[in-house]
């Protein structure tokens, strides 16, 4: 386990939150549901079993009825996060965020939907278009066994606590392959100065993309240094499932949250920030893979629920940034999102899969000396 700026990697120039993870904007919620059972070849149904679900809760208020403003950018499309249509026209988002495998969007999305049902406020919309992301992870996983269940949303969302994150191979992390190492769940955060407005950013991605030679850590080609035939590749191993994806196939979701007082269009510029972290670690948005980007913004609070008829009063007061002020969340959003995926990796750890796939984590002594090599160690915790 463990995180970059535990091994001396301190990615960027801004100061991250106490937690450095997306819980350091006041409110948001974080939990996870893990789910690895068995091991051996894979029998559709059975398994092994290496999936889970995450979910983000993005105030601490009742997010099936108070919404708040958000907006998406999706840098290529081959991949799912259910309800971002409607985020898009109206500027909204209701309810947790899910993050899950490729073949269980379906029972999340129907979950969290009976979530908002329980528990929505007299006057709130009486139906719900709820948020679920995915990557694939049936490299490791029995993906079409459908293993993921109601109870492990509820499990996940009963877990969501502030704070500390769990990081790596957890909730719907848990089968995910990142630049052919072990990925999965990772998280950082970014305070702007005082001048700049002191909001936080806060990222949490689930990684699962990339080829070994493309990854880059503050500038350093780890990927080429480290190569697939020093540590093996997942995918080494003779594919069993026809079209299986190829290294460097897979996707990425990525969840900005902000302190801010953003409108949704603001939100989706912030969003699509997001995609120049990304490439700063080596992804290229290939055409293979799923990487879809959602911001929220807690900045206005008591928004007016979508399609709900006014009492009276047909406008509200809200707070927007002024677009020219923009530019540190975008810095802080592309610097969160770099340590994010550097810290998935760090943090996840080595996973036997179906069939005997084995997923190696970046290994840390390695990672430290190439880092050195290249000047990039700090001093540990900085």
């Amino acid at each position: 386990m463990g995180r970059a700026r535990d091994l001396g990697i301190q990615i960027g120039t801004l100061p991250t939150g106490r937690w450095n993870a997306i819980t350091d904007v006041g409110g948001v919620r974080v939990g996870h549901e893990t789910l690895i059972i068995g091991h051996g070849p894979l029998v559709p149904g059975a398994g092994p079993v290496r999936t889970g679900v995450t979910v983000v809760v993005p105030h601490d208020g009742n997010p099936w009825s108070e919404p708040l403003f958000a907006g998406g950018h999706v840098l290529n499309g081959n991949g799912e996060l259910t309800g971002l249509p409607w985020i898009q026209e109206s500027g909204l988002l209701y309810g947790a965020i899910a993050i899950t495998n490729t073949h269980s969007v379906g029972v999340v999305r129907d979950r969290l939907v009976d979530h908002a049902v329980r528990y929505r406020s007299p006057g709130s919309p009486s139906w719900s278009l709820t948020v679920v992301g995915e990557t694939y992870d049936g490299r490791l996983n029995d993906i079409n066994g459908h293993h993921v269940r109601p109870q492990h949303v509820d499990a996940a969302l009963d877990a969501a606590s502030a704070g500390s994150v769990a990081e790596g191979g957890v909730g719907g992390g848990t089968g995910m392959i990142c630049h052919e190492f072990k990925g999965g769940i990772g998280t950082s955060s970014r305070v702007l100065p005082a001048e700049a407005g002191g909001w936080t950013v806060g990222v949490l991605v689930q990684a699962n993309y990339g080829r070994r030679g493309l990854l880059t850590i503050d500038g350093v080609p780890v990927g080429r240094e480290i190569p697939t035939t020093e540590v093996p590749s997942p995918y080494d191993v003779p594919k069993r499932i026809p079209g299986e994806p190829q290294p460097g196939d897979g996707s990425i979701i990525i969840i900005v949250a902000t302190d801010a007082p953003l409108l949704p269009h603001q939100c989706q510029r912030v969003a699509q920030r997001a995609g120049l972290g990304l490439a700063r670690s080596g992804g290229v948005g290939a055409t293979s893979s799923g990487d879809l980007f959602l911001c929220f913004a807690t900045g206005n609070r008591g928004l007016h629920p979508a399609e709900v008829e006014p009492d009276g009063q047909t406008f509200e007061t809200v707070r927007s940034m002024i677009d020219d002020a923009l530019d540190p969340l975008f810095e802080a959003t592309i610097e969160a999102t770099e340590e994010s995926i550097a810290n998935a990796l760090v943090a996840a750890e080595t996973m036997v899969g179906r069939d005997g796939v084995i997923a190696h984590e970046l290994p840390k002594d390695r990672l430290v000396e190439v880092m050195s090599h290249y000047g990039r160690i700090h001093a540990a915790n900085a």
